[in-house]
């Protein structure tokens, strides 16, 4: 749904921001990042934010994915309105109902590849050998199986990039989000995490938004939000 667009299907939204206002500091000091943003995702879609630095992206993605707190305004995630939430109650929604790919992949050097998997599952307190039959199982479902107690400063960028991507998929999250993850990857590499990420979408109906500064990536998705000084410029239909 485009910014201004009716919402009459809002309940099959999996993601609503409405009207969204971040400012940094405050006075003249003060920084605007985003200047009032609304749109909707619709459970399922794959959707790619694109823009130049300093645009807000990276903010945007932080406020939908419950890493910080908006100025103003609403975001809901199935139908939630995660603006009014505890700090308890927002860390509860991000372990439950979003898993999270970084570019510099964000795993624990001190831990294997195996306990990085099963990371999300112990805090979501899963006894030990569930969380490890889970975790082992989307690790062969990577090919990682033989990397599973190695630790990640092992492994090369595109594995690293998988072991991301498996741990974002620890609890099964209804909700995948992902700040450019083919950053960090050659080009053979950033076009199999594309692929793998876009099945995510369209074989398992996970809601997928991707942050990317690489139009060619962009355009995998099914639309893409652009944005430019805090405002989304416009939402193209890939």
């Amino acid at each position: 749904m485009r910014q201004g667009d009716d919402d009459s299907g809002a309940d099959q939204n999996s993601i609503q921001v409405v009207n969204l206002f971040k400012r940094y500091g405050e006075g003249v000091e003060s920084t605007l990042a985003l200047g009032g943003v609304s749109f909707a995702v619709r459970k399922g879609e794959f959707v790619t934010i694109s823009g130049p630095s300093g645009s807000g992206k990276s903010t945007l993605l932080n406020q939908i994915g419950a890493l910080d707190r908006p100025t103003s305004g609403q975001v809901f995630i199935d139908e939630i309105d995660i603006s009014k939430l505890s700090s308890q109650e927002l860390a509860r929604i991000r372990n439950r109902k979003l898993g999270f790919v970084f570019q510099d992949f964000n795993l624990i050097p001190r831990m294997s590849t195996l306990e990085n998997v099963e990371l999300p599952l112990a805090i979501e307190g899963v006894e030990r050998k569930l969380r490890r039959e889970r975790a082992m199982a989307l690790l062969e479902g990577f090919g990682l199986t033989s990397k599973a107690k190695q630790s990640p400063s092992k492994l090369s960028g595109g594995q690293r990039q998988r072991v991301a991507v498996a741990r974002a998929l620890a609890n099964d999250p209804s909700i995948i989000l992902a700040d450019e993850p083919t950053g960090n990857l050659d080009s053979q590499n950033a076009k199999l995490t594309m692929d793998f990420l876009g099945k995510l979408s369209s074989d398992f109906g996970k809601t997928l938004i991707v942050i990317t500064h690489d139009l060619q990536v962009a355009q995998t998705a099914e639309r893409t939000i652009l944005m430019r000084d805090g405002l989304i410029e416009k939402i193209v239909e890939n």
